[in-house]
């Protein structure tokens, strides 16, 4: 099969990343291949892609399935394998082989669906959540620390608050400052996915349901609850009671995961504030900041 990049991912890493981006780009498919030769697999389907990264479906020369993913070398990925193999499968897709130089892993293959197909929101939430429970292991050495990142944290939250157009609420910001500061910087030493939204929850055939995409943090388990909030957004600003809907799809993760349901509000509420901030800086739909918004201001 021929390895061709799918265009769109080409330019939008190139309009991205520039030079870099150009560079790595035309170095894609070769890697690939030499990807595919090392770990004896062929590839069974064209290649997707998400934002930073390509996948290619393979069968290896056992005659199993598996997926090569190969992401463009950024910092935000560099733990990825880390934290699959921290978790050996439990709840996540199996790490087979790596490649961190490269920033290339062979991975189990998930079955098609993610919970982002779930007609119901609250059994989606509720997946979601004992699935965080599951990943919640103690970190291995080396990771990420979410406390590390606390006093950044909060001089940002300060800074876009005055720097940005049409800022929240004093007190809405003044609630997120206090979590950050509170609860920021003495954290566990848990493996935090970092990214646990309904399309990085997948199908699976060995488990009923696979997470992918970790970032690999180590710190609250309860960080992990605004993207969750955040997803599946139409069908929360749909509810007849906004905030009611909101504060029960937060308890019923909170239960799931077995976290304290105060630190998931705190931690959803501070980190509402800060996407209601990078959604004005970078051009996010205005009817997606003005629900972020709503989100930051219900959870203050």
């Amino acid at each position: 099969m021929v390895i061709e990049i799918p265009e769109i991912f080409a330019q939008s890493t190139v309009a991205r990343e520039g030079e870099r981006g150009r560079v790595w780009i035309e170095s894609l498919p070769g890697l690939l291949d030499e990807l595919l030769q090392r770990w004896n697999c062929t590839p069974t389907t064209p290649i997707r892609h998400g934002q930073v990264g390509v996948v290619v479906r393979v069968r290896r020369d056992d005659g199993t399935s598996a997926v090569l993913k190969v992401s463009f070398p950024h910092p935000g990925n560099v733990h990825e394998p880390d934290a699959f193999a921290a978790w050996g499968g439990r709840g996540a897709v199996l790490l087979h082989r790596r490649d961190d130089a490269r920033f290339a892993m062979l991975l189990e293959q998930a079955e098609d669906g993610s919970l982002a197909d779930l007609d119901d929101v609250d059994e989606a939430v509720a997946v979601a959540g004992q699935l965080a429970r599951r990943l919640a292991v103690q970190a291995p050495p080396g990771l990420p620390r979410l406390c590390d990142q606390a006093e950044n944290w909060e001089e940002k939250l300060r800074s876009d608050a005055e720097r940005l157009p049409s800022p929240l609420p004093r007190h809405v910001v003044h609630a997120a400052v206090a979590t950050v500061r509170e609860l920021g910087k003495e954290q566990p030493d848990t493996l935090v996915h970092g990214d646990l939204h309904y399309g990085n929850v997948l199908r699976g055939e060995r488990e009923p349901w696979l997470a992918i995409d970790p970032k690999g943090y180590v710190g609250d388990p309860a960080y992990d609850a605004i993207t969750l909030l955040r997803s599946r957004f139409e069908e929360l600003l749909a509810a007849d009671d906004l905030k009611a809907a909101l504060l029960r799809r937060l308890a019923t993760f909170s239960e799931a995961a077995g976290i304290d349901r105060e630190r998931a509000r705190r931690w959803a509420q501070a980190r509402a504030v800060t996407a209601a901030h990078w959604g004005r800086e970078y051009g996010e739909p205005a009817w997606l900041v003005q629900a972020t918004d709503q989100l930051a201001e219900m959870l203050a």
